[in-house]
């Protein structure tokens, strides 16, 4: 009888091998012993967090939906206005939410691939080192204070509307302050009345100050913005460094852009502006007085006593806009007139026309 053993060693484990001859009627056999090494069990995946579910909307909500869901639920939530112990992990939870479902590429892969797929770890993760409370904090703080009005009557707020448009459309963010250095832009809303006549805006505006190195804090100022007489549309008023902070950076600037309201009687051409009025067909042949609305408020007669031909205008020299330049000096109001004809003529009038214009 012989017998042969041998065992060798293979990193993460070990084999063995037995082999056994034996002379006779036993054939030989051979043995073969596998010992594995230990392996950890790969980490759970992230729990899956229904988006829509954290913010109360269907599946088929359009962005505004779940924006209004959205200020709701964080005015709710917010950890400096709910007591509750749990009031800050479901806020950054409805944060993450939103900023989820308010991005189209983000929205895109989440409902096709789900949260475990699409690699977005649930708010109050606290497995997941990138995901800091001092991050979370600051991204808390960044959506919520966009919603944070005082009252609807503000004379200006320029989140009440689209938060911060400029950076929406040019950066691809959906609301919160800019990257250090990026100007913010906001609109002012002013009539011609003010145009006309200059005015100063008392704009209250909130911003995202740092009070110490891992802290930023909603600071609320008062700002005097001065619209001087004729400024067009698209002229920007700047306060430099007066917009939000990022941790360790300076502030941005803050810039207001001036936007013209929709006027009900005039619109403007450069300095000038428009006023468009209806006759009838016997005014526009007969002649008649067309009474004229000025921006200060007055009414103007102007006699037209030649006929007036459908789009044609006259002139008010000086009842215009200051000249950016000479502001001392005026552009005109410029009276554009529409004719309306009569749907039907009775034939004794028919042969009255043609009689009179016979000649014509």
């Amino acid at each position: 009888m012989v017998l042969i053993w041998t065992q060798f060693g293979v990193k993460h484990k070990n084999v063995k091998c037995k082999v056994r001859v034996i002379h006779g009627e036993e054939a030989w056999t051979s043995e073969e012993v596998r010992e594995e090494s230990e392996v950890s069990s790969p980490p759970s995946s992230p729990e899956c967090v229904d988006y829509y579910s954290v913010l109360g909307v269907s599946s088929d909500s359009n962005e505004e939906e779940i924006r209004r869901a959205y200020k709701r639920l964080a005015l709710r939530y917010h950890p400096d206005k709910n007591p509750e112990t749990d009031a800050e992990d479901k806020f950054k939870q409805i944060a993450q939410a939103y900023d989820v479902l308010t991005d189209p590429e983000k929205r895109s892969a989440y409902d096709q691939q789900g949260l475990t797929k699409g690699g977005v770890a649930p708010a109050g993760n606290k497995s997941d080192p990138s995901h800091s409370s001092s991050k979370a904090d600051a991204h808390s703080w960044r959506v919520f204070f966009n919603f944070e009005l005082d009252s609807d009557d503000d004379l200006f707020n320029p989140f009440l509307r689209n938060p911060l448009p400029h950076l929406s459309k040019q950066h691809g963010n959906r609301g919160g302050p800019k990257p250090s250095g990026v100007a913010e832009i906001h609109e002012l809303l002013v009539s011609l009345e003010d145009i006309l006549m200059g005015v100063t805006k008392r704009v209250k505006v909130t911003r995202l100050r740092q009070t110490d190195k891992h802290t930023l804090r909603p600071e609320e100022s008062v700002f005097d913005v001065e619209v001087k007489k004729g400024w067009k549309e698209g002229t920007r008023i700047t306060f430099p460094k007066e917009g939000h902070q990022m941790l360790g950076h300076t502030p941005n600037d803050l810039a207001f852009v001036i936007k013209e309201k929709k006027h009900a009687h005039f619109r403007r051409d450069g300095s000038h502006i428009v006023y468009t009025t209806t006759i009838t067909l016997r005014e526009a042949l007969c002649g008649c007085t067309v009474n004229v609305p000025m921006l200060d408020g007055q009414m103007k007669p102007l006699p037209c006593n030649d006929v007036i031909k459908p789009g044609s205008m006259r002139r008010l020299i000086g009842e215009g806009l200051p000249r950016v330049k000479n502001p001392a000096q005026r552009g005109d109001l410029l009276v554009e007139f529409q004719v309306v004809f009569p749907d039907r003529i009775p034939p004794s009038s028919k042969e009255i026309i043609k009689h009179s214009l016979g000649q014509c």
